[in-house]
């Protein structure tokens, strides 16, 4: 009995964890990509197939190949600076760049 009881909790737990998960990540995902389309796509490939407009800017899709994309986290807050003129300083605040990074880690 407490055996089954411990499966079913179990059970019910994931299936929250994965709902709510699913939900949060799709609509963080969607406004990061909102971000993205509004500062760097002018210059960034933003999806899994395009070139960068930019040939100088690489595609997002190409970042976790270089570092985790988490690592932008600080550089974000701050203010990414670039050594190439043609890349403006912006930053983003704490929603915007947990919303970013989960929109590039649906490039990976």
């Amino acid at each position: 009995m407490i055996r089954m009881q411990f499966v079913i909790c179990s059970i019910v737990g994931l299936l929250i964890a994965a709902s709510s998960g699913q939900s949060s990540l799709a609509a963080n995902a969607g406004q990061g990509k909102r971000l993205a389309l509004t500062y760097c796509a002018r210059c960034h490939a933003i999806d899994k197939v395009s070139p960068s407009p930019l040939k100088i800017a690489p595609p997002f899709r190409t970042l976790h190949e270089r570092y985790p994309v988490e690592t932008l986290e600080e550089s974000l807050a701050e203010g990414i600076m670039t050594g190439h003129p043609t890349m403006p300083e912006f930053r983003f605040d704490g929603d915007q760049i947990g919303d970013f990074i989960a929109f590039l880690k649906t490039l990976e």
